[in-house]
């Protein structure tokens, strides 16, 4: 993986400059001497054996029945999971994995239900605490259809707890109901969340293969562990440098549309982390080619408030080469023995072309292709790069006083306080 800087408008004494602020925050995470610092688990990540083979054999008992797994939670409960399964499946393929408890609305969960009447079904439901209102309720109500479909016992067998290891409520109804569970571990945040049990067991089920995509991670903590030529680090400063100049939206673009849902638990990342005391880049996102016939036009001619970092992947697994002839109908022979993925690149590149002389700044994070090491690496260098740049904006990376403001409010009018 390589990130590209836009040196048009990223200049090089101005990140010279910045060597300092990336020595002091590089300490402030490795030193854990930062805001938040008890939760940085992730931050040299070493997964327990006995727990990883837990994991398969779960994983192996769902796969093994032709199993649904249905993943109740909500935020990073679920976010690096799905974004994990959809990066690295195909978008056509039957789901192995369901996610439920991540809205309030009762036409998903009936519309789910419909759908699970003739499946396998097992269940595993994700929270700290278990008193999140989305998937408290949704595990309520698929916890009784699992007992009225299957009875008590063998309902105990179907279902998988990823919850706090002495407290909470959840802890409480798996130690009550002798559920296997999981730990959330202490040390790590939901957003940080995705390479320990809470994602790696849907991870496993969808029938990804979980040691390909810890060797990602793992490399990725030795190869960003240094201060000298991190790119993790670089792609922090820059994205400062430019909120500094009155940037003040970022938006995080994809041409493969398989990256949708890495798009989404990036922008919870980052939003949760930095969108604090005022401060902060609004992350968003685009699907490309789709979204430059819906938001191309504001992106290339609307207010200059944004800046772009582009996932540039060099190589499909599958490619389609054209072959037309000279006189065809349909005017396209001017892609006779070019490729599917000619046409994707060479979008990508115009698109960064034409936005960088609109005064859009385009940052390109390169890779060789998708895979489970390529994506595993990818997801640590945004984990930590999102550290580096929170403590470079000056706010705690780790917590989140913003989201508990709603949830009050919604008790409040439920009856609840």
């Amino acid at each position: 993986m390589k990130l590209h800087l836009d040196h048009s408008f990223l200049k090089e004494s101005e990140l010279e400059a910045m060597k300092d602020e990336i020595l002091t925050c590089h300490h402030l995470l490795h030193d854990k001497t930062g805001e938040g610092s008890d939760f940085l688990g992730w931050l040299n990540l070493k997964n327990d054996e006995e727990e990883l083979r837990r994991i398969k054999e779960a994983a192996k008992r769902v796969t093994d029945s032709s199993g649904v797994l249905v993943v109740i939670g909500i935020g990073g409960s679920y976010l690096g999971a799905r974004a994990v399964i959809e990066a690295l499946s195909s978008p056509f393929a039957e789901k192995k994995v369901l996610f439920a408890g991540n809205n309030a609305s009762p036409d998903y969960l009936n519309d789910l239900l419909d759908f699970l009447q003739d499946k396998n079904v097992f269940l595993n439901v994700i929270s700290k605490s278990g008193t999140t209102i989305e998937p408290a309720v949704t595990f309520k109500v698929l916890r009784e259809w699992m007992e009225n479909r299957y009875g008590l016992e063998e309902a105990r067998t179907r279902i998988f707890v990823t919850t706090d290891k002495q407290k909470g409520v959840l802890k409480e109804i798996a130690s009550h109901n002798g559920y296997e569970t999981w730990i959330v571990p202490d040390d790590i945040g939901g957003r940080y969340s995705v390479f320990t049990p809470v994602g790696l067991l849907p991870i496993a089920c969808s029938g990804i293969d979980i040691d390909k995509l810890l060797s990602g991670v793992y490399d990725a903590i030795d190869l960003y562990e240094s201060i000298e030529n991190n790119d993790c680090y670089e792609y922090a400063a820059a994205r400062n440098l430019l909120y500094r100049s009155g940037k003040k939206i970022e938006l995080l673009v994809n041409y493969e549309p398989k990256l949708h849902y890495l798009t989404e638990w990036w922008k919870q990342l980052f939003g949760e982390s930095e969108g604090k005391d005022g401060k902060g880049l609004f992350p968003a996102g685009v699907d490309n080619t789709t979204d430059l016939h819906s938001m191309g036009q504001y992106i290339q001619s609307g207010e200059r408030h944004l800046f772009e970092t582009v996932i540039k992947i060099n190589k499909p697994y599958r490619d389609i080469t054209f072959t037309i002839p000279e006189d065809s109908i349909d005017h396209l022979d001017y892609l006779n023995g070019k490729k599917m993925s000619d046409v994707n690149l060479n979008a990508l590149q115009g698109t960064i072309i034409a936005h960088t002389r609109g005064n859009v700044p385009n940052l390109v994070l390169e890779i060789e292709e998708i895979n489970e090491y390529t994506i595993g690496e990818l997801l640590y260098f945004f984990e930590k790069a999102c550290g580096m740049s929170a403590y470079m904006l000056g706010v705690n990376p780790f917590n989140q006083p913003g989201v508990e403001d709603y949830k009050k409010e919604m008790f409040r009018l439920l009856g609840k306080i």
